[in-house]
């Protein structure tokens, strides 16, 4: 009996055992198959670097971007029921790096990438989950906050339009943010608010101090540049933070924002201890909603990254009138962006046509010619996709190497300067001077002044003058400020006469502040933001209508819409209201009258 039962156990566990194998190899095979299949995506050789990050030639796995054909093995087959709409949107990346010598023997560079996707982040029922190249933050806030449109700069130094000319894309001192919300949002303040302080968290700024006293909606001065002519103002908010210092931590964010971050592309130039050791640098994020055809049958959001930079000749250049890569950037280019369509370089020789000024090195033999800011520029352009710009060294170091003085700069045709005077602790003036110098043709030009309320500005001494001649605006709108709530928003379209030099005056009075409302170094005086000074200026040559998006990305910012005239913005210095304090003889002076109820010493 005990080897019957023996027996009979034995038979069960043989036939359990063979189901369990079968069950076990069936599993086994499957999970074989899983791995081949994921070992045939991922074998493609990776780089990688000493500090133990992955290359650029990964960096799209690296971010966990899933593509079309990762998504037709984890469903087992590709039907456009299994993509969503927002995975199947197509989306493409450029950069371009534009190098311009100045005649001061300053140079400027100016970076500028754009993201391109055709997806709709407002269409009401859609919820976009899959991004590729487009940061999920910056969509994310658009989709929550209903942005139409925004632009935020963070700029440290003051641009020097008469002696560097106009930048491509201008920028005041501090931080700026103005944002177009879409016409269904019902309380923009609220949103406002909210957004200001998710921006001060992306980019690691002071945003969050923007509130409803440093906040105005402008009637006039700010239009999309983007999809859509809205006219209300209501859905515009406009604030800038005339103090705020631009540093290392605003800059890492910006730069996490690129679809290869720092490692590849121009973007391995940007090295914070050499940009921050220049005369004037600033970033930017614009956000917009573009055309992608002549006939706009196409449309997508363009995110477009700015950084501009001026090294000055003795700070960074030593004073010797040679440039390049590595002496600005610390870096030379060794490849562009895997993950970019276009990556080029631009070098301004308009004023080298016979190489008579400076000479530069490697030559190209490619050339391009654009209408920027009303004039003609030639280009040398080199193209960072193609293997013979690195040479067999595999590396781009450009060489600007100064041979004689240049001809004199032509003044812009648009400038503009502002500063304070008066005496004593309690009145003072603002003066802001407008210059026209175009020989004979007279343009009209939009003004526009936020004022904080703690300057109390009294409009009925505003005077604007021409050649000694009253000027009177053929258009003013003014909103008054409220104490602790508001500040002044002053407009004004004022006709320029050619060749002249226009001159806005007002008094002011400085308001009593309770003793929590002084920053914390009142001696310093009070910041109050640039004027703002918008035109269409007459082109010395015509102005190209034409859509195009072989366009390269500087020339293309601002849509043009006729031939004969290109817009510009120009910002003022942003003032410096300072508080100088009384004598310590007299302070104690003052306290003893106070206490015998006489006048006080001034």
């Amino acid at each position: 009996m005990a080897a019957h039962r023996c027996g009979l156990s034995l038979v069960f566990i043989l036939i359990f055992s063979s189901l369990a194998c079968h069950s076990s190899c069936e599993s086994l095979e499957k999970a074989n198959e899983d791995t081949e299949e994921k070992q045939s995506v991922s074998d493609t050789p990776r780089e990688v670097n000493s500090d133990g990050s992955i290359a650029a030639e990964d960096l799209n796995e690296r971010r966990g971007r899933s593509t079309d054909a990762e998504l037709d093995r984890r469903d087992g087959t590709r039907t456009s029921e299994a993509l969503t709409p927002a995975a199947a949107a197509r989306d493409e990346f450029q950069e371009e790096l534009v190098i311009r010598p100045l005649h001061s023997g300053d140079i400027y560079a100016s970076f500028q990438f754009r993201t391109l996707w055709d997806t709709d982040f407002l269409q009401e029922g859609q919820k976009v989950s899959h991004y590729r190249l487009f940061p999920k933050s910056l969509g994310q806030v658009l989709s929550k906050f209903s942005v139409r449109e925004l632009h935020i700069s963070f700029t440290q130094g003051f641009w020097r339009t008469m002696q560097w000319g106009q930048p491509f894309i201008p920028s005041p001192p501090g931080a700026e943010l103005w944002v177009w919300f879409h016409d269904t949002v019902s309380d923009v303040d609220g949103n406002w608010k909210e957004l200001t302080n998710v921006l001060s968290g992306i980019f690691c700024a002071s945003l969050n101090f923007i509130d409803l006293t440093n906040t105005v909606q402008p009637s006039a001065s700010f239009k999309p540049l983007g999809l859509g002519n809205a006219t209300d103002h209501r859905f515009l908010r406009y604030a800038t933070l005339p103090r705020e210092i631009v540093c290392t931590e605003n800059l890492t964010p910006w730069k996490k924002l690129l679809p290869c971050g720092s490692k590849a592309g121009l973007a391995v130039l940007l090295k914070s201890e050499k940009l921050f050791h220049s005369s004037f640098h600033s970033q930017a994020v614009h956000i917009r909603p573009v055309c992608q055809d002549e006939q706009c049958t196409s449309k997508a959001w363009e995110l477009r990254q700015t950084l501009n930079v001026v090294f000055d000749l003795y700070t960074a250049g030593q004073g010797k009138k040679e440039w390049s890569l590595f002496k600005m950037f610390s870096r030379t280019l060794t490849e562009a962006c895997p993950l970019a369509t276009s990556s080029k370089v631009y070098v301004d020789i308009t004023d080298n046509p016979e190489g008579e000024l400076f000479e530069l090195s490697p030559a190209t033999p490619l050339l391009s010619q654009a209408v920027v800011l009303g004039d003609r520029r030639t280009y040398s352009v080199y193209d960072l996709s193609r293997a013979e710009t690195f040479g067999q060294l595999r590396s781009l170091n450009l060489l600007l190497r100064w041979k004689g003085d240049g001809s004199e700069m032509l003044r812009p045709l648009l400038h503009a300067e502002r500063y304070v005077a008066g005496f004593g602790l309690q009145t003072g003036e603002i003066h802001t001077v407008i210059y026209n110098n175009h020989p004979y043709r007279a343009f009209p030009v939009l003004l526009m002044d936020s004022v904080p309320w703690y300057l109390q500005l009294y409009i009925h001494t505003l005077t604007v003058t021409s050649k000694s001649r009253d000027n009177k605006p053929s258009y003013i709108h003014y909103q008054p400020a409220k104490d602790r709530h508001r500040p002044h928003l002053l407009e004004m379209l004022i006709q320029l006469p050619p060749h002249s030099m226009t001159e806005v005056t007002v008094q002011f009075e400085r308001a009593l502040l309770k003793w929590t409302e002084y920053t914390p170094d009142p001696n310093h005086g009070f910041y109050v933001g640039s004027s703002v000074v918008s035109a269409l200026v007459p082109s010395m040559v015509a102005m190209n209508t034409n859509f195009t998006q072989d366009q390269p990305l500087f020339s293309s910012f601002v849509p043009v819409k006729e031939e004969s005239s290109y817009f510009v913005r120009v910002y003022t210095e942003p003032l410096l209201v300072d508080e100088p304090s009384l004598p310590l003889a007299k302070r104690l002076a003052n306290l003893i009258r106070r206490i015998r109820g006489v006048p006080l010493l001034t």
